[in-house]
């Protein structure tokens, strides 16, 4: 059974009153860029788990998590409420394969992220083997409100340190925001309007993508792209299409 250890939070940012990140200090083992591991309370007697992917770096500390305080989430909605000092429980070991390992080479790379399934990707943006393997790093963030676009501050440190090496672009569905695409991240890429604002093209030949996030955007995305040519990564089978569901 995986080991549980304890954890002292450092800090709870309230973004809106739904969303919000946790500053974690805790001895995890080390983990790999795009890895998760779960987050634990005990409440009301009993241990309320989930898996959460980390938003830090494996050399960053403290640890960092974003979350969305879901209504009927029993975990989400308590930790809304943890302030510096009180403590929370961690797996050591962490999992997953939605780490840069298991995606193929290729010229560049897109990365796909709705909500607080962005996380994972500031992960592995903080580490060197993006910039190091593909000459072009693509970051799009999808949400419901203006409210929701966070973590702008390191995605133009991102910028400012990598150049034209790295491109961002947000979606916000619910409100039409200057600089912001409105609607949905898969239309834009049918239409080819995404494509289109950053002068490059995605292509099976010489794009990777990764998708996280909410499970209608991750499926109709993938539709999208197998349309153009494009196929789901598996080991067996390597292809240009890497996921994951955040929920």
């Amino acid at each position: 059974m995986a080991e549980w250890i304890q954890g002292t939070v450092t800090d709870n940012m309230h973004w809106t009153e739904n969303l919000y990140s946790l500053k974690i200090d805790a001895d995890v083992d080390r983990f790999t860029a795009g890895q998760f591991t779960s987050l634990a309370l005990d409440i009301d007697g009993e241990r309320i788990a989930r898996p959460y992917s980390y938003l830090s770096g494996p050399e960053q500390r403290p640890l960092e998590f974003f979350f969305y305080a879901a209504t009927g989430g029993i975990l989400s909605n308590a930790m809304l409420n943890l302030k510096a000092g009180d403590s929370i429980w961690l797996r050591k070991k962490a999992n997953g394969f939605f780490t840069l390992n298991e995606v193929p080479d290729s010229n560049d790379l897109w990365m796909f992220g709705t909500g607080t399934g962005i996380a994972p990707f500031f992960s592995i943006l903080s580490t060197g083997e993006p910039w190091q393997r593909f000459e072009k790093v693509v970051l799009v963030h999808g949400v419901r409100s203006n409210a929701d676009l966070r973590y702008q501050d390191v995605i133009h440190a991102i910028k400012e340190k990598r150049g034209d090496q790295f491109q961002f672009r947000a979606f916000v569905s619910r409100e039409e925001i200057p600089g912001t695409f409105f609607g949905r991240i898969p239309a834009a890429i049918a239409d080819e309007s995404l494509e289109d604002s950053l002068a490059m093209h995605l292509s099976p030949e010489s794009s990777q993508i990764m998708l996280c996030g909410n499970p209608d955007m991750v499926k109709d995305t993938v539709e999208v792209l197998k349309q153009r040519g494009f196929k789901k990564n598996r080991r067996r089978t390597p292809g240009q299409i890497t996921v994951e569901n955040y929920w």
